[in-house]
């Protein structure tokens, strides 16, 4: 690592003590909420509202949520076999219009409009997707003629109350596959996401019913490593197809929080965790990590500091030791406000961060979920937007997708504090960072702090009068590429 890459890391990473009223913002943080479409948790809020009020509904969010710091969102577009965009592959989502393959009237594509809506703000948008889950309840979900479970049965297996894809046959790994290679052909996305629910959680009594395929395609393995290998398959082919078709997206998952446990497997965590991803989800993501098979890992830490059988300072610090040069982001279940008497004090998210910020190996949060925000729940969204967010944060950028700078941008001063940012390289942009910088300090990113991010792709105007914290400062400029690279910095004089 060359000196200035490790000098922007470590003044971007770390945090020092200090009250929360001095709080260190770093420029480079990934700060990003889950939306969750399945039973309408997030977006769009119900099944029943109209075209114009699902577009009011996220641009609303957007806003809400562009207010408060974050700087990418997580949407949910797959949450059971289904779709939230037109797809050759599968239905429309009944939690979109209320009917599983009923197109929204007046026609629009969903995903489109929220991808170019998060753009405009200058956000990421990584779309989630559900690998195995097929139908959500037996009882009461909608389900359309043209879907898998239909079309396709001899794919599926009913475990507890839901309808779950095979993972261990190979159609279904290439149906995983084509959804996949479909939306990063289609859709301008900055990431692909998958959550914990690989084989799912165990149900006391209920054996996940496998075994005529395990008999078939075993080869040899015992039932458990077969699973993990079904798992393993997946991931791989997910990530080759990411990045033959549109190598600069990403490719994460977010898994349950404990890997193992130690009293399983010396390398596990000092918890004990009643099911965990490696023995019971059958999801190895140490070697995904190791393999470089993902891009990203956000373990979900719904534990608060201190919990007795989960602690999240155990749970972070073993992640960090355990992310092999990947991104690691903290999942906070920023949801569990009020449930008991940790989740009851104002100090547990805003600790939660300060603490993973004093990791080099921890480049930021994802929230979950979005709808708890709106209740500012604990004063929550106050300190962030005030406080721990409130500078604008760039996502961390991943050398290995690209580590080419943009060209340097020029300025044009003109009348009334007016200043004219011109961007003339032939990497594409997606927009300008304006930086302070203390008088004496030397011209380096790390050094600064960014105070604006403007979204533009060759020319912008800013205003030198609204540039916040300018007392006594110098002012920078960078272009911003789509992988978040910057440029050298141009002084304003």
């Amino acid at each position: 690592m060359n000196k200035l890459r490790f000098v922007i890391l470590l003044l971007t990473c770390t945090v020092f003590q200090r009250t929360e009223a001095q709080v260190v913002v770093p420029n480079y943080e990934f700060r990003a909420v889950w939306v969750a479409t399945v039973e309408n948790i997030d977006w769009p809020s119900s099944k029943n509202l109209s075209v114009a009020e699902q577009k009011a509904e996220y641009i609303n969010l957007l806003d809400m949520h562009q207010r408060n710091g974050m700087n990418a969102v997580v949407v949910q577009v797959r949450p059971a076999a289904d779709a939230l965009y037109p797809s050759k592959f599968e239905p429309w989502s009944e939690y979109l219009t209320g009917k599983q393959g009923l197109a929204p009237e007046p026609y629009y594509d969903p995903l489109e409009f929220m991808i170019t809506e998060t753009h405009k703000r200058g956000m990421e948008f990584h779309a989630w997707l559900n690998p195995y889950r097929a139908v959500f309840n037996l009882l009461r979900s909608s389900i359309a003629p043209n879907h898998l479970t239909k079309t396709h049965p001899e794919w599926f297996l009913i475990y507890g109350d839901k309808k779950y894809f095979n993972p261990g046959l190979p159609e279904v790994r290439k149906h995983t596959a084509d959804v996949v290679r479909d939306l990063v052909t289609r859709y301008d996305l900055d990431g692909i996401h998958m959550d914990d629910y690989f084989y799912p959680y165990r149900i006391t009594g209920k054996e996940f019913p496998d075994q005529k395929d395990y008999l078939k395609y075993g080869n040899g393995m015992n039932k458990e490593d077969w699973r993990r290998s079904n798992c393993d398959s997946i991931i791989l082919l997910i990530h080759d197809i990411v990045r033959k078709v549109n190598p600069h997206i990403k490719f994460g998952i977010s898994p349950f929080g404990v890997w193992r446990n130690k009293s399983q497997d010396a390398m596990g965590s000092d918890t004990r965790a009643g099911q965990t991803n490696y023995d019971d989800l059958y999801a190895d993501i140490l070697l995904w990590l190791q393999k470089g098979w993902i891009d990203y890992v956000v373990p979900q830490l719904y534990w608060e500091r201190g919990h007795n059988l989960c602690d999240y300072d155990v749970l972070l610090d073993w992640w960090n030791k355990h992310s092999y040069g990947k991104h690691l982001y903290i999942g906070h279940g920023i949801y569990r406000a009020g449930s008991n008497a940790a989740w009851k004090s104002p100090k547990e998210i805003p600790d939660e961060i300060q603490k993973l910020r004093s990791y080099l190996t921890t480049q930021g949060s994802v929230y979950f979920s979005s709808k708890t925000f709106e209740k500012n729940p604990n004063g929550w969204s106050d300190s962030l937007r005030n406080n721990y967010y409130r500078y604008p944060a760039l996502v961390p950028p991943m050398p290995w997708i690209d580590n080419a700078t943009p060209a340097q941008p020029l300025i044009e001063k003109q009348a009334n504090n007016m200043v004219k940012l011109v961007y003339k390289g032939e990497k594409k942009i997606k927009g300008f960072g304006v930086l302070t910088l203390t008088l004496n300090t030397d011209a380096i990113f790390a050094l600064g702090q960014l105070v604006q991010v403007i979204v533009a792709d060759k020319v912008a105007t800013i205003d030198l009068s609204k540039i916040p914290d300018t007392k006594d400062k110098r002012i920078f400029v960078v272009a911003i590429d789509r992988d978040n690279n910057v440029s050298p910095m141009t002084e304003i004089k």
